[in-house]
């Protein structure tokens, strides 16, 4: 039965589930005494909802606090074990997979590294497959308790009600790639395990504003900045976030050709695989025989030795160059959308980070208007290089959660009912 506002019993029921569990995890351990407050449900309905997720194996006890003059409370959790998330990077130098439990302790992991068929869609298809089964007998967890699989790729991805997420990466040669139907075409896993796949820049913001340096934060902006550099925007209307192309935008008119095609972008001159090209084309020598993340580190050596050595001025002035860049590409962040905090990560990010930031502060502050600048903090995410793997993970625990904690029911084999039928006849189109 549906109330004045269309949702059903089935719907509050889901809806009270969600903000128990939703509770309990951010802040819990707590009793049923403080889940009352802390959701705005009636101390009956906590009750009601509490003995429904006991029953169903999301909750446990915790341990016990005193009250005022009465029996200790008991206090309840979500039960780590009661699922299990995979979370997968389509990186630029490997792919990476880890499994998780439902408090986002890793269980297992496996990389599959990408070298001369770097973007080849079956290569990364059966990556993507092998490494699932592969962290899935490593822990010993049936297919079956997967809440489902969570994908961060480059690109933009959409929605397609025939093929599922398809993904346009244009810097990697995608072009409508029906990633999540090549994925599901032979899946060892049952069809309730769904694979939700978005934007790596995404699930990063993901990452940072549930567990990093996001947290408390209503805007705020996430930069990946890895081979090519893309960003993650959080409002209070988009409280998920959105991926937005921050590195297509046009720094330099008529500037460098980007991996995209387009002339001047800001990937061609703050990408880590534009920032080594750079360095040998001003005569610096790159390592040949190692990937983007240790020829970056061989440059931050050259850069900055250690010890009495000569510095290699070269690799300096395109690290120079480059925090500008950066500076420059964040101030117009912070005039477009005025954040609280911006956050860099991704594996470049992470390892340029201790030089580039007072020096990349400098500049977005420089460049940006002085209102909305004096307002931002720009520092370095917090959770490290798996941050894009654990915000994948969380795409199917928000699912779950915003199903209440039921998993996805199966499709009925064979032909609909004829009352459902009708029903669907007369449904307004």
């Amino acid at each position: 039965m549906a109330g004045r506002n269309g949702r059903t019993v089935r719907d509050l029921r889901r809806a009270n589930r969600t903000a128990v569990l939703q509770r309990l995890y951010f802040d819990g351990p707590l009793s049923r005494f403080e889940l009352g407050p802390a959701t705005g449900l009636s101390s009956g309905s906590v009750s009601n909802v509490v003995a429904d997720l006991v029953a169903d194996g999301l909750l446990e006890e915790a341990g016990s606090v005193d009250s005022d003059g009465g029996r200790p409370r008991t206090l309840l959790r979500v039960a780590p074990g009661s699922g299990h998330m995979i979370g997968v990077d389509v990186g630029e130098t490997r792919v990476r997979i880890e499994l998780f439990d439902l408090s986002l302790t890793e269980l297992a992991r496996a990389e599959r590294p990408l070298e001369h068929q770097r973007y080849d869609v079956e290569v990364i298809v059966g990556h993507i497959r092998d490494g699932v089964a592969e962290v899935l007998a490593a822990a010993g967890i049936a297919p079956d308790r997967l809440l489902g699989v969570g994908i961060g790729v480059p690109g933009i991805v959409e929605r397609d009600p025939a093929r599922g997420a398809v993904v346009h990466g244009q810097t990697i040669g995608w072009d409508a790639v029906p990633l999540e139907a090549l994925l599901r075409d032979g899946s060892p896993l049952p069809a309730t395990v769904p694979y939700l796949i978005d934007n790596g820049a995404k699930t990063l913001g993901q990452a940072e504003m549930w567990f990093g340096g996001g947290r408390g934060a209503r805007n705020a902006v996430v930069v990946l900045f890895g081979s090519g550099v893309g960003a993650c925007l959080v409002t209070p209307d988009v409280d998920s976030g959105r991926a937005v192309e921050w590195g297509h935008l046009t720094v330099r008119v008529r500037g460098r050709r980007c991996r995209c095609g387009a002339l001047g972008c800001l990937e061609a001159y703050a990408g880590a695989e534009s920032l080594l090209a750079r360095w040998a084309e001003a005569g610096g020598t790159p390592p040949r025989d190692t990937d983007e993340e240790g020829a970056l580190t061989a440059m931050l050596a050259a850069a900055y030795p250690a010890g009495d050595a000569e510095a290699d001025p070269v690799a300096r002035a395109v690290l120079d160059e480059t925090a500008e860049y950066l500076g420059a590409g964040l101030s117009d962040l912070i005039n477009l959308f005025q954040p609280e905090r911006i956050l860099i990560g991704g594996w470049a990010g992470l390892q340029l980070g201790p030089r580039f930031l007072p020096a990349v502060r400098r500049h977005a502050t420089a460049y940006a208007l002085r209102h909305p600048a004096e307002k931002v903090t720009v520092e370095l995410g917090r959770l490290g290089p798996d941050a894009v793997t654990v915000g994948a993970a969380i795409l199917p625990l928000a699912d779950f959660f915003a199903r209440g904690g039921r998993r996805p029911e199966p499709e009925p084999e064979g032909p609909a009912p004829a009352w459902r039928t009708a029903l669907a006849e007369r449904a307004p189109h």
